[in-house]
């Protein structure tokens, strides 16, 4: 009769296999964390750079500047809202799933929707809202490879500030 080999392996080593494998796992789980939590400092930074160029915009009496802006590459596109006019334009198709976000007096939003690390939408202060809807409601300008670039601007005489592409 033929006898087959046993293989062996000792506790230790099936123990460190084990171990080697969480260890992995831990790794790349903690790696996607700091990730995310890169993207939700680079919304944050928008948020409030976007609002301090703008503010500095609207303290001025006029001008036109052309700013860049990074955010996470998820993100579609950054867009105005008017939820108390109709929609309209060629983003029209965004505004229902954009006002799952609204929550009464936010005019800012980001698409699509969670793609933000939890800052779907906000208020952006000192901006002419309907000017800025006039023909596109929702005005969006497109996020391209993690790249945001909007025109802000304020004209002589004018009250408040709008943004373009």
């Amino acid at each position: 009769m033929k006898r087959g080999g046993q293989a062996t392996i000792s506790f230790g080593m099936v123990f460190s296999i084990i171990m080697i494998i969480i260890f992995i796992s831990f790794a790349f789980y903690a790696i996607q964390k700091f990730l995310d939590l890169q993207n939700s400092a680079q919304v944050g930074k928008f948020g409030s750079d976007f609002q301090a160029d703008i503010d500095k915009m609207w303290k001025s009496s006029q001008g036109s500047q052309k700013y860049e802006y990074i955010l996470p590459a998820k993100i579609k596109y950054a867009c105005f809202g008017d939820f108390g006019s109709e929609k309209k334009g060629a983003n029209q198709n965004l505004y229902d799933s954009l006002r799952q976000a609204f929550y009464g007096s936010e005019n800012f939003f980001f698409y699509p929707v969670g793609s933000a690390q939890g800052l779907n939408s906000k208020i952006v202060k000192n901006i002419d809202l309907a000017k800025i809807t006039e023909n596109e409601n929702p005005f969006c300008i497109e996020n391209k490879n993690g790249k945001l670039s909007v025109t802000i601007k304020k004209g002589f005489g004018e009250a408040l500030v709008t943004t373009g592409r």
